[in-house]
């Protein structure tokens, strides 16, 4: 799998994590192997034009995705179609605020906003309450199992 991470920010984070977060979630979700991801960090001001831009809303958010061939996650033995999954656009100044207020780490935070936004690529949505505790708990699994196989966490 080919995932990108571009840092267009000061924040100091380790580029290679993201790139095998992607792999990683991308793999469990049996997204085709040649399938492309782009993950990029942004400024605030940057986010706010994409914001508002894209879903007419002001000001800076913590993640948005852009996705482009419409992929979805294959099934065991059976992988998605390869293709270009799309992008994930984080704020770390925006993360910052939220992993202050759940009192962990500015890394974790985007680690799991990174899982946010390669899900919405994939077409997980929150708009309901059926689709919200679905992406959420897919969300929760994926951040957790990727947590516990890093030796270092």
């Amino acid at each position: 799998m080919s995932v990108e991470v571009l840092n267009e920010t000061e924040a100091d984070f380790d580029e290679a994590e993201f790139a095998e977060l992607g792999r990683f979630v991308l793999d469990k979700l049996n997204v085709h192997p040649e399938a492309e991801l782009v993950i990029s960090f942004i400024e605030p001001e940057a986010m706010a034009e994409l914001h508002e831009r894209f879903l007419d809303e002001p000001g800076p958010t913590d993640v948005l995705s852009f996705p482009m061939d419409e992929l979805r996650p294959g099934r065991d033995g059976s992988p998605s179609e390869a293709g270009i999954l799309g992008d994930v656009v984080i704020c770390p100044e925006v993360a910052a605020g939220r992993a202050r207020q759940l009192k962990h780490n500015l890394t974790d935070e985007m680690l799991v906003l990174a899982v946010h936004g390669i899900l919405h690529l994939l077409g997980f949505d929150h708009a309901t309450p059926a689709e919200q505790d679905l992406m959420f708990a897919l969300q929760h699994d994926l951040a957790v199992t990727y947590f516990a196989s890093r030796p270092d966490r």
